[in-house]
């Protein structure tokens, strides 16, 4: 059971700021689920109940505190598929096992593969999530009245100068009041929140999808939830590291990956579409104070009680107040300090943090562009440790034995260096591989290591391996085969 303290801690820290916090949260959440639900094909209710429902459940389940999560465009364009060939009843199903399969993730640890992620990865998945904030506005900014512009640029300034008044209220809360009545009482005619689709008027209720329960719909949808499943987990991973950097506390992410697939889970029996973490809404959180769980779950019930009770009033919300909002996540967003860090970090850092941003901007899919900058990276490290690796030889005085000593790693790109750095046609009685300054990490080096040996023998050599850590001396235990009495049988098996 939790202690006192830390119920306190992570719900109660810092009350008045979180509820405020939630507060501009929600009212951004609307616009958004509402735009995803129309990605997927869905009537907004969908995304609408997804956002109320996540939120919700993710601040008592979660790992993060203060992190936002909600229906996003990154699950939305996964299901659009689904839900044109099938209908939204199997969605809510794919919701479910979605939910499973990212429970599964959590109790499986698979939170550990984000130590695989580099930093240039995380600036890059940052950098290019900047972009496609400010870029997911321009529909909003394109063949409209010049008063549009002029209520963005109101917007940003109540935003950037009100916090030189006080602190006490989070500006963009003060920007969307403030510009909202102004938009009301002057008349003003502008595009409103009520334009991106009809906002629900009632709770929504716990049932279950309305599809056979046979082996054939779960063929239909384990795929599209095993990806969704994976595409929200890394998103939610990768905000989860980014409000860390923010808030410079720490996460438990697999507790978090646990607690999206109890919301997710529950949200398809709520009608409502899968989500993840957000970083945009995230980010207006914790700028705007939000540090405790407190924040996230006001965010979700404020966003059910501005759809249930005050409904026709968010319908008249201007949406260039909450461009606004959204042009202001955009820049804090963006890590600035990388483009300078492009001359001064290493050129691998910096091709693979630019490669991340390209690859998600052009394909609009956050998981490719991860993917590109996780095998980017890995592709320079296995180069780098690769240029560690040097052999020297040395020959007794009588000419008949030969000494080579291998210095660093023996692994799958070193492999072929390792093989060539011996020569087989050089007349010898006796070869010694010294090793103590080397160490094996897989099986294609203990493979060479078992070519290199057998080859000599072949040509009439001994061979003696000295110097082994224990490390490498259990691998090879294991795994090689030129100590086997029929050793070149097993060479020649592989």
């Amino acid at each position: 059971m939790p202690s006192l303290a830390s119920i306190r801690s992570d719900w109660f820290a810092t009350p008045r700021a979180d509820i405020l916090a939630g507060m501009v949260v929600a009212l951004a959440l609307i616009p958004e689920a509402i735009g995803f639900s129309v990605i997927a094909g869905v009537d907004p209710r969908v995304g609408l109940y997804a956002s109320f429902s996540i939120a919700v459940i993710i601040a008592f389940t979660g790992g993060r505190p203060a992190m936002i999560s909600a229906a996003t465009a990154s699950v939305a364009v996964v299901i659009i598929p689904l839900v044109h060939d099938y209908g939204v009843e199997y969605l809510f199903a794919a919701t479910i096992l979605m939910g499973i399969f990212q429970g599964i993730a959590g109790l499986l640890r698979l939170d550990l593969l984000m130590q695989y992620v580099s930093r240039s990865v995380i600036t890059g998945f940052v950098n290019a999530l900047a972009i496609m904030i400010f870029l997911a506005q321009m529909p909003q900014l394109m063949h409209v009245t010049n008063v549009t512009y002029l209520i963005v640029a109101a917007g940003l300034a109540i935003i950037y100068l009100f916090p030189y008044l006080t602190k006490a209220v989070p500006s963009p809360l003060v920007a969307i009041i403030v510009l909202t009545t102004v938009t009301i009482y002057g008349g003003i005619d502008v595009n409103t929140v009520g334009d991106m689709g009809k906002l629900p008027q009632s709770l929504p209720f716990f049932a279950l999808p309305q599809v056979p329960f046979n082996l054939q719909t779960l063929e239909i949808i384990a795929p599209y939830s095993l990806t969704m499943a994976a595409v929200a987990l890394l998103e939610s991973m990768l905000t989860a590291q980014i409000v860390d950097d923010f808030t410079d506390t720490a996460s438990n992410k697999a507790r978090e990956m646990r607690g999206q697939g109890i919301a997710n889970f529950f949200t398809g029996f709520l009608g409502g579409m899968g989500g993840c973490a957000m970083i945009g809404q995230s980010v207006i959180n914790v700028k705007s104070g939000g540090r405790t769980r407190l924040s996230t779950l006001i965010a979700g019930v404020f966003l059910l009680f501005l759809l249930v009770v005050l409904n026709p009033l968010v319908a008249q919300i201007p949406m260039p107040s909450l461009v606004a909002v959204m042009i202001m996540v955009s820049i804090g967003t963006f890590s600035w300090r990388s483009i300078g860090e492009l001359r001064s970090n290493p050129w691998q850092s910096s091709i693979v943090m630019v490669a991340t941003v390209i690859i998600v901007i052009w394909s609009d899919n956050l998981a490719a562009g991860v993917v590109v900058g996780v095998v980017l990276s890995g592709l320079f490290f296995a180069g780098k440790v690769r240029r560690l690796f040097t052999v020297s030889t040395s020959l007794s005085e009588d000419g008949r034995t030969r000494t080579y000593r291998i210095s660093g790693e023996v692994f799958f790109a070193s492999s072929e260096r390792f093989v060539d750095a011996f020569d087989f046609r050089e007349v010898l009685d006796h070869v010694i591989i010294d090793l103590s300054e080397a160490h094996f990490w897989d099986i294609t080096g203990i493979g060479t290591l078992d070519k290199a040996v057998i080859r000599f023998r072949r040509e009439g050599t001994t061979v003696d391996i000295v110097g082994l850590n224990t490390e490498s001396a259990r691998m090879i235990d294991r795994f090689a085969v030129h100590d086997k009495p029929d050793a070149e049988q097993h060479l020649s098996g592989h």
